[in-house]
């Protein structure tokens, strides 16, 4: 009997089902334009995308211009590429349009999709960003698609890493910009880390679509995204707590899985007292509980982790003596990325690695809240609705699943239990061997690098070949995919499986016509195509008729989103193929959250050894225990961001200052009020209010104005004065102060000094951010005591947050009044001095390069250019000494001999 759910479900449909069906009307819209668009010749083309543009100046809304936007850009798409949009692929477009999560299925022409909304949204001409996973993709899809922008009459530009800065200016600007996540964060970081407005690359948060937005704004937002600038060296503190762990027992420590967490039990922590005293690392009579013992306890707790918690193959691999991270949900290594707090250090000494300094944070920014910044965000992935909820907490955004072109028609198995490992991958080299007799093609999913080697022996073993994909292969990743799907083949994957590349049935044939192209290179390219192709067509239907791609998953992950991922591989565009399955009591997910159920079941059943249980409650019973998995992970990320959200106001507030202060010509009365705040703190402290003059301490406050303001006051003689009270003396001060700085105006230029103001008030927020980014990380390592004294650590935290940016702001009026008050013109007698200086170094060198061979006087010439700037240098001039330098020019080059100029060098104030 049906539940009153699915009767109103049948009757009513979902709400999913009502969201698709409203899009119908504006899909038959498009498709009624389409001989209108057909009829026009390229031209026509662009001069539709300026008649939008001009409509939009002119008040028309996107909405309204959504018909024919997306018809010009399917008649563009026909036409650059051949590919003539889905009704489907119109849906997708319009849903993200709208600001949501398009869950496509693999092989529904997610890339195809993302042109329609970012042509649409481009017309209003502040740019859009195409969001993807790696810089391959990136560049891909911006080379493939730009074909059908430019065809429209827009731009496209692409940003990677390490791009030459002109390069990368010209992508931002473009009319679409593809990029991947980590490029984006770091640029939009880096960008509120410059000094002139000019050097910045973005141009502003309009709209981004993200592919595979589930892996980028769920897997990867786990991890923030900081540059960082190198700290103290402390190689060899790592070697040596290393040389301690290796010593524990099993009862010096306890181990959470679930949680991922490790402590040291009492025993442990008398073990280890006596082993630090042992190898000089706590001095005689210091215990582990002493304040001094702070930063021993803290790299052993990280020595711990890392030799209990991260495996080798597993979490990360060692490449060329480095420790490289592995992304725990692509199965990719992450180059470049490194854990925080010294425990990529403990990593690298529990590996013999060369020990990489730890590193001080100087910006950074997560994932949740970089990609809060766009006024509108949108998502494409296979995988989304089991993380609906988050999507909608997080970013506002709604998952809408968009029916697939063709239905549907791989076979999705139950899972098949074993009681052990080893009876699992038995049946697994069993079930590889019949399906690959019929000639269906085999990916297998693993969840580790270990696993998928260990699993590639036992089919050797057998005799079956095979490819292997992991993070050791990843060069050749999209090759081994495109031969996935050839008729018998056999894949083995971690969670990387596909990702960007289709594993097209019968092989990719793109692939095959370059192999053909390279092996025969004088042979005609349209003769070879046409070969391939029809050669390939005939592979295509015998993988078919052996029943389509066989996806054999080895084990569930903690996420079944990832298993959803690697299931979609299988059965694209109504494909037929096959999916299971085989798992163990062994398994990670099955030992620490399966049922204890589960397993009384299969012990009642009296299972035989080989045998595996199949039914649709183990299925039930294992989703259940992944929600449950899913929901913590959840948790845990929102109270991160809960904290993270309190940083990230006042990095809006940091933020939006340097840029109010890079776009102001000018800032003296910034500066001024600065200057004005200082002065009413320190005649507050030294001039109390209702306070006697005997009680004054004008001694400390003309102290306190030649250290904080670089000017003597007569602030003792006005003590003395009848009828002067703290006002009188706060007036006179100011008054004095505007004086003191409109002379060194008028001695410096009024250019100069406005350029000198702004590169103070921007150095000296830099620094006071880095300090202040800092002091937040210790904050945050140790509210969470807190608690224990019944006190929420997230109030704590924000309080203290709070306490802590205002105090920063009143040292950043003091440190700017200071360095503006200290700052002077060179006198005649010392550029007279400066000039003699640099003459005589000049000679110095004419002389040594006469003495030398050619090539070294040449050599020795050019590195003199830059220090002596043209001018003569004398004795006494000292490139490491700034007192005699003198006074250069900001556009002049550096006298340390940098070969920048002086403004981007020690011109900079710091």
């Amino acid at each position: 009997m049906l539940g009153i759910g699915k009767i109103a479900r049948k009757v009513f449909g979902t709400p999913n089902d009502r969201k698709v069906k409203a899009t119908r009307p504006l899909v038959d819209q498009i498709n009624a334009l389409e001989p209108e668009f057909q009829a026009l010749d390229d031209a026509g083309l662009i001069a539709k995308t300026e008649e939008f543009r001009q409509r939009i100046k002119n008040g028309e809304s996107l909405e309204d211009l959504l018909p024919e936007a997306f018809a010009n850009c399917r008649e563009g798409a026909w036409r650059a590429l051949g590919l003539r949009a889905f009704d489907v692929q119109l849906m997708g477009g319009i849903f993200l349009h709208q600001g949501n999560i398009s869950e496509m299925k693999t092989g529904e022409g997610k890339t195809l999709v993302a042109t329609f909304p970012a042509y649409l949204n481009a017309l209003g001409g502040d740019g859009v960003h195409i969001v993807t996973v790696n810089d391959y993709l990136a560049k891909r899809d911006a080379e493939w698609m730009s074909k059908v922008y430019g065809a429209l009459g827009l731009t496209t530009g692409v940003v990677y890493p390490r791009q030459p800065e002109d390069e990368k200016k010209a992508a931002y600007a473009a009319d679409i910009t593809y990029a991947t996540n980590n490029e984006l964060g770091f640029d939009y970081l880096r960008d509120n880390m410059k000094a002139e407005l000019e050097q910045m690359f973005q141009r502003g948060h309009n709209f981004a679509i993200v592919d595979e937005v589930d892996s980028i704004l769920i897997d990867e937002a786990r991890t923030p995204l900081i540059i960082s600038g190198p700290a103290q060296d402390r190689s060899e503190l790592y070697k040596a707590i290393d040389k301690v762990i290796p010593d524990l027992t099993a009862e010096h420590f306890s181990l959470d899985e679930k949680t991922r967490n490790v402590t040291f039990t009492d025993e442990g922590n008398e073990f280890l007292e006596e082993r630090l005293h042992a190898h000089g690392l706590l001095e005689e009579g210091q215990t582990l509980y002493d304040p001094e013992s702070t930063t021993v306890v803290h790299h052993v707790n990280q020595g711990l982790r890392a030799h209990k918690l991260f495996q080798k193959d597993k979490d990360y691999i060692v490449r060329d003596g480095e420790v490289v991270l592995i992304d725990e949900f692509t199965g990719r290594m992450m180059a470049g990325r490194r854990l925080s707090e010294g425990l990529h250090q403990a990593i690298e000494a529990k590996e013999g690695c060369a020990i990489q300094p730890e590193n001080v944070t100087l910006a950074q920014v997560t994932f949740q809240n970089y990609f809060r910044l766009y006024k509108k965000l949108a998502g494409m992935t296979g995988t989304a609705s089991t993380e609906a909820e988050e999507f909608s907490e997080i970013y506002g955004l709604g998952v809408v699943e968009v029916p697939t072109n063709k239905p549907i028609a791989r076979v999705d198995d139950d899972d098949k239990v074993y009681r052990t490992a080893k009876e699992k991958y038995e049946a697994i080299v069993d079930e590889i061997k019949g399906a690959h007799e019929k000639g269906m093609p085999v990916l297998v999913g693993t969840t580790s690098i270990e696993k998928s080697e260990m699993l590639s022996t036992l089919l050797t073993n057998a005799g079956l070949k095979h490819n292997v994909l992991n993070a050791r292969q990843h060069e050749q990743e999209a090759q081994i995919v495109g031969d996935a799907g050839k008729l018998g083949a056999v894949t083995i994957a971690t969670n990387m499986a596909g990702r960007g590349t289709d594993i097209k049935l019968g092989g990719n044939v793109d692939f095959k016509i370059m192999d053909a192209l390279a092996a025969d290179p004088d042979g005609d390219p349209e003769e070879i195509r046409q070969r391939i192709e029809e050669g390939h067509a005939a592979d295509e239907q015998a993988v078919k008729d052996a029943g389509g791609l066989f996806v054999l998953a080895t084990e569930r992950h903690e996420s079944r989103r990832i298993d959803n991922q690697l299931r979609g591989r299988s059965g694209r565009q109504g494909d037929p193929g096959k999916s299971s399955f085989f798992l163990s009591l062994e398994d990670d997910l099955m030992r620490i959250f399966g049922s204890e159920r589960l397993e009384k079941v299969l012990s009642t059943l009296g299972m035989k050894e080989g045998e595996a249980i199949v039914h649709p409650w183990v299925n039930k019973s294992l989703e259940r225990a992944q929600a449950k998995v899913e929901g913590r992970n959840f948790d845990i990320r929102k109270q991160l961001l809960k904290f993270d959200d309190v940083m990230n106001d006042q990095r809006k507030v940091i933020f939006s200052q340097r840029r109010e202060i890079m776009e102001a010509e000018d800032l003296s009365e910034i500066a001024q009020d600065m200057r004005h705040q200082v002065i009413d703190d320190l005649v507050t402290r030294y001039v109390p209010a209702k306070a006697y003059a005997d009680q004054w301490d004008t001694r400390g406050l003309y102290a306190a104005c030649i250290e904080k303001l670089g000017f003597e006051a007569p602030v003792i003689a006005w003590g003395e004065e009848e009828g002067v009270d703290a006002d009188v003396i706060r007036e006179r001060l100011e008054d004095l102060s505007d004086e003191q700085m409109a002379k060194k105006a008028e001695a410096f230029g009024p250019d100069t000094m406005r350029q000198i103001e702004k590169q103070v008030l921007l150095q000296t927020i830099d620094g006071k951010w880095r300090e202040h980014l800092l002091t937040l990380e210790h904050l945050r390592s140790v509210v969470g005591f807190r608690g224990y004294a019944q006190r929420d650590p997230l109030n704590e935290y924000k309080n203290e947050a709070f306490q802590l940016f205002e105090s920063m702001l009143d040292s950043l009026r003091e440190d700017v009044s200071q360095k503006l008050g200290q700052i002077r013109p060179m006198t005649k007698e010392e550029q007279e001095k400066m000039l003699q200086q640099v003459a005589e170094q000049q000679a110095q060198l004419a002389k040594a390069a006469q003495a030398a061979p050619a090539g070294a006087a040449e050599e020795g010439a050019q590195a003199a250019g830059p220090a002596v700037a043209g001018e003569p240098l004398v004795e006494g001039f000292d490139e490491t000494d700034r007192d005699t330098w003198g006074n250069p020019g900001r556009n002049d080059p550096c006298p340390c001999g940098s070969g920048n100029k002086f403004k981007h060098c020690h011109g900079r104030l710091t």
